[in-house]
């Protein structure tokens, strides 16, 4: 999350006529990086754009006379941002909007609590759901759940999570667009709040090759006039399998909104409750999509494929995209997985390296079409970079395996 701090007696200026920002902000990489993009580079000079505040600011409970909001962009010529990942996602909620539909989306975030000078977890051993060990983290979970509610943030549960030092936190469903802000405002005050008790929060999607990876999973339902339209007596309906089957039928060519670095792509092994191909079924923690069943409200679809450390705008715009394709096709998913989707070779395959997953999403016209082609270019070019500046490096691993043998 980026952004500007800015002195209280401006805040009447930037409502009324915004504020300048560059608008490299939208394009450059996770380390700040620049390059030649289609809409801003050196050929253009890198210019700015305008941000407006989108609602009121909300007080900071941890810095007084401190307050923060979520603005949106436009172009100098006040037109829509077509490098604003939100925008992306804004359409796909029109889209459902005009057929009546409010999306309904719920998260969970994993991530690791690390000792900033060991960079690993002061705490040892796989303790999950242990409530000693939750014990243990509520001086820092306890505060952080609190302060983010405080800033609009509702948490449903935290619980340790699979890891020593991992953790997974549960925002309370919400309208689609709000789901999304809340991902991007959580990840980053859960990194300042985690600093404030000495530790370092990551959200990277496989931190440890030989521990849990951390997965961003998003509960899908659909309402209309306050009823879920997924649902009928407690069991998914036929629009909710449509839906189930328009994301399954997307998934391996949209991978690259979910995972787009190498690392993400670490996430995805067999028996480690990260999905390996595009496989659904009932309460079933071994495939990409479970479906959730109970009472009418309850029902819902669970996508897991996803990392922590993703862009939840594209990743929700593409799955919304599919699913509400499928609505419209009346797409059938395929056989249902009954037990262990590892061993599964019937369902549909998605990518499970970076280079793939780039493969699929560059052929994508759909996929071009979701994100638009400015945001779809650059989110490709972004993730071109990452593998080639990888494939670049001799890895620690390499050396200790090769130096002494060859």
């Amino acid at each position: 999350m980026r952004g500007k701090r800015i002195p209280a007696d401006q805040w009447p200026r930037i409502c009324g006529s915004g504020n300048a920002l560059a608008m490299s902000l939208f394009t450059m990489d996770m380390t700040c990086d620049v390059w030649e993009t289609p809409v801003v580079g050196f050929a253009n000079g890198f210019p700015d754009c305008h941000i407006f505040p989108m609602h009121p600011p909300v007080a900071v409970p941890w810095e007084p006379g401190v307050a923060m909001c979520f603005a949106r962009a436009e172009g100098m010529d006040h037109g829509p941002l077509t490098v604003d990942p939100r925008q992306a996602l804004l359409r796909q909620v029109e889209r459902a909007n005009a057929m009546g539909i409010d999306l309904q989306v719920g998260t969970e975030l994993e991530f690791y609590l690390l000792d900033p000078d060991t960079g690993r977890p002061r705490d040892k051993g796989n303790d999950c759901y242990g409530l000693a060990r939750a014990a243990e983290l509520e001086p820092v979970l306890g505060p952080m759940r609190r302060e983010l509610a405080e800033m609009g943030i509702p948490i449903e549960q935290s619980n340790p999570e699979y890891a020593a030092g991992q953790v997974e936190v549960n925002i309370r469903y919400d309208s689609a667009m709000i789901a999304a802000d809340r991902v991007v405002m959580f990840r980053s005050l859960v990194k300042q709040l985690a600093a404030r008790h000495g530790l370092n929060a990551t959200f990277m999607a496989k931190p440890f090759i030989d521990e849990s990876g951390n997965g961003f999973h998003l509960h899908y339902s659909l309402w209309s006039e306050g009823k879920n339209i997924f649902a009928d007596a407690g069991k998914l309906n036929d629009r909710g399998r449509h839906f189930l089957g328009g994301m399954q039928q997307r998934m391996a060519e949209a991978s690259i909104c979910g995972a787009a670095t190498v690392n993400a792509y670490r996430r995805r092994q067999p028996l480690s409750f990260c999905p390996v191909n595009a496989s659904w079924g009932l309460d079933n923690r071994t495939v990409a999509l479970r479906v959730i069943e109970g009472s009418d409200s309850a029902v819902r679809i669970e996508k897991r494929d996803a990392g922590a450390d993703c862009n939840p705008y594209l990743l929700m715009a593409a799955d919304i995209a599919a699913g509400l394709d499928g609505i419209e096709g009346k797409t059938e998913p395929t056989a249902i997985t009954t037990g262990n989707a590892y061993e599964d070779d019937n369902a549909p395959p998605i990518p499970l390296d970076l280079a793939d997953a780039i493969s699929l999403a560059r052929n994508s016209g759909w996929l071009r079409d979701v994100l638009g082609a400015d945001q779809h270019e650059i989110w490709l070019q972004q993730a071109e970079r990452e593998l080639a500046f990888f494939n670049q490096q001799v890895t620690p691993f390499e050396t200790a395996r090769y130096l002494g043998t060859f």
